[in-house]
C-alpha cells in the first residue's frame, strides 16, 4: 500500500514539475526555465527537483523525452456511441493528468522545437487511436465513409482547451456533450 501511495505521490510531483516547466517555456521561452522558477510555480521543493534532475539541462532533456501515458485498452475498442464517450472521457483524463489541457493548445500552436517531441508523444497517439476507432466503425458499417478524423480530433481538442480556459476545468458532462455533438456527424 505504501509503495502505491509513494508512486502516486511521485507521479503527481512529476506532473507538477512538467506542467510548471511547460508553463514557463510557453510564457518566457526555454531560456526562462530554471529550477528555482519551476519550484516556485509548481510548489515542489527545489531539493525534490534536484533529486530527480542534475540541473536545468537534465530536466529539459528528460521532459522532452517524456513517456506520456496512453490507454492501450482503447486500441481495439468496439465502435459504438457509448465507447465514443468512453474515449472522450479517457482522453480528458490522460491530458489532465499528463501535460495539462491548457498546455496542449500552446504546444500545438508553438513552433518551438522543444515542444515537438511532446506533440509526438502526447497528442499524436490520441489522434491515431481516435482515427483507428473511426476506421473500425466505417468497416463495421456503423460510421459513414469519408470521416475527416484529423478535423474531428482538432475539434475535440479545441473544445477541451476552450472548456478548460473558460471554466477552469473540464466538467464530468463534457464527454457526453462532445459525443452528442460528434455522433450525428459520424453515424451511418
Amino acid at each position: 500500500m505504501t509503495s502505491q501511495r509513494g508512486e502516486k505521490t511521485r507521479k503527481e510531483t512529476d506532473r507538477k514539475i512538467l506542467q510548471a516547466t511547460l508553463q514557463i517555456a510557453m510564457t518566457k521561452g526555454i531560456g526562462g526555465i530554471s529550477i528555482e522558477e519551476i519550484a516556485r510555480r509548481s510548489g515542489v521543493a527545489k531539493t525534490t527537483i534536484y533529486r530527480r534532475y542534475a540541473n536545468t539541462t537534465d530536466l529539459l532533456n528528460k521532459v522532452s523525452a517524456l513517456e506520456v501515458s496512453s490507454s492501450p485498452e482503447l486500441a481495439d475498442l468496439e465502435p459504438s456511441r457509448d465507447n465514443l464517450e468512453l474515449m472522450m472521457r479517457k482522453m480528458v483524463e490522460r491530458f489532465v493528468s499528463g501535460i495539462g489541457v491548457k498546455a496542449i493548445g500552446i504546444i500545438l500552436s508553438s513552433e518551438e522545437a522543444f515542444f515537438q517531441p511532446l506533440v509526438k508523444q502526447a497528442i499524436a497517439p490520441e489522434e491515431q487511436t481516435l482515427e483507428s476507432f473511426f476506421n473500425r466503425g466505417v468497416r463495421n458499417g456503423l460510421f459513414r465513409t469519408g470521416i475527416d478524423a484529423k478535423f474531428l480530433f482538432g475539434t475535440i481538442l479545441g473544445s477541451m482547451i476552450a472548456c478548460e480556459a473558460l471554466t477552469g476545468t473540464i466538467d464530468d458532462g463534457w464527454p457526453a456533450r462532445m459525443t452528442n455533438l460528434i455522433w450525428p456527424t459520424i453515424a451511418a
